[in-house]
């Protein structure tokens, strides 16, 4: 395993491509004592970010909900993702950009430290296995839920709310599961460690209410490909003892694109035309992203 602390490449940070085993923050960082931090995770096709501006902003929103604003404009953090891209000359891998307070004041209160940008690349194919991605994966209850939005910011991607979906997902694997299914503080079916959910029953999507957690990018796409093939889709809340009539499920996120499931603790299912098809159309249509944006750099040129 390339540990992620030593590896060739530049990093932007704070404005500048640095070496990469440079782009370092001291041990006393807020964001690293206070989880006062927030990140995105994007996927590049053939060097081009997909909906990187809707990334871009949901890091921004994400940091106006935690108290603080960094100080780099969506276009800006736009160009700055293409430029480490090229830099470290990948194709197809993943972007994060992560933004936190600075080492300025310790302690609960530290509204004056310098907020800080840093925008990593490298390479990543896939998340899951091509045989699991078709097959679908297995997946088992956590033992952690998503928390009430009055005790967490549950609507911004900070780094403190992945703190029970490490957790979930550790115990999964160590059972021999791919994912772990996080319930909300309801009861009711929220999503996987790190992706969103879909069931389908008669014919017909359903998927939780996104009230406690990510409305994900990639959920919406999804949404928007499902409707374009005429399938009916309903956000509602979800139980898990639904499972036991439900034909198909499947998960999306960035990383893990639309990826099957097969089990779910002592529920079955068999990846059908409803899910396959989504799983196309969603390969397709970020194949085609990367064509357009190719061509307009060309024409540009």
């Amino acid at each position: 395993m390339l540990p992620f602390d030593d590896r060739d490449g530049v990093i932007w940070y704070d404005g500048a491509l640095v070496p990469w085993r440079d782009a370092n923050l001291h041990v006393l960082s807020h964001g690293l004592h206070y989880a006062s931090c927030v990140f995105e995770g994007e996927r590049a096709y053939g060097g081009n970010i997909f909906k990187p501006s809707e990334h871009h902003q949901r890091l921004h929103d994400s940091a106006e909900i935690m108290g603080f604003e960094i100080p780099y404009s969506v276009a800006e953090i736009d160009a700055a993702a293409a430029e480490v891209l090229q830099a470290n000359g990948i194709s197809d891998g993943y972007v994060r950009p992560v933004a936190w307070r600075g080492s300025e004041m310790m302690g609960v209160s530290a509204q004056k430290s310098r907020i800080h940008l840093a925008i990593a690349a490298w390479e990543w194919p896939a998340y899951f296995s091509p045989e699991a991605r078709l097959e679908g994966i297995r997946m088992t209850e956590g033992r952690y839920r998503r928390p009430d939005p009055r005790t967490a910011p549950v609507h911004s991607k900070a780094a403190g709310l992945y703190m029970i979906c490490t957790l979930s997902k550790h115990e999964a694997e160590q059972k021999g599961y791919n994912d772990a299914l996080m319930l909300d503080w309801r009861g009711q079916v929220a999503e996987a460690t790190g992706a969103n959910i879909f069931l389908v029953q008669d014919g017909k999507l359903h998927t939780p209410s996104p009230d406690c957690f990510l409305n994900g990018i990639t959920r919406r796409t999804v949404i928007e490909l499902a409707q374009k093939r005429g399938y009916e889709v309903i956000e509602r809340a979800i139980f898990p003892e639904e499972f036991a009539k439900t034909d198909e499920v499947f998960i999306c996120g960035t990383a893990v694109e639309v990826t099957p499931v097969r089990e779910i603790d002592q529920y079955s299912f068999t990846p059908g035309d409803i899910t396959l098809n989504l799983l196309r159309d969603y390969d397709e249509l970020v194949k085609r992203s990367h064509d357009m944006a190719a061509h307009a750099s060309t024409s540009a040129a």
